[in-house]
């Protein structure tokens, strides 16, 4: 399963010091992870992505009165997909890399 998540600390004017936080707790869970400029796409199955999640929104929760997580799952049951798949099936269709 994939599943790609935001979080956002309400009141917070700057946001890096805060994800640099969230990831140093996503790596603690083992999972593969992407980082994007405006998400994190994490790996794993569905409890490991779950509890991973979950980890990361308490981690900002203690900080602040109010966050906001959206997250978005791709489960495909029958052919399951990896974050490193997702990037490079993209980059053959288009016949070269994909700027970063």
């Amino acid at each position: 399963m994939l599943a790609e998540f935001s979080i956002y600390p309400l009141h917070a004017e700057h946001m890096s010091r805060h994800i640099a936080r969230v990831i140093e707790t996503l790596e603690q869970t083992g999972l593969p992870y992407h980082l994007g400029p405006m998400s994190t796409s994490v790996e794993g199955d569905w409890d490991q992505v779950m509890e991973a999640i979950r980890r990361c929104h308490q981690l900002l929760a203690s900080d602040h009165d109010r966050v906001v997580t959206m997250i978005t799952i791709d489960d495909r049951k029958h052919q399951p997909h990896h974050l490193a798949e997702m990037i490079s099936s993209v980059e053959q269709q288009l016949g070269r890399l994909a700027r970063h």
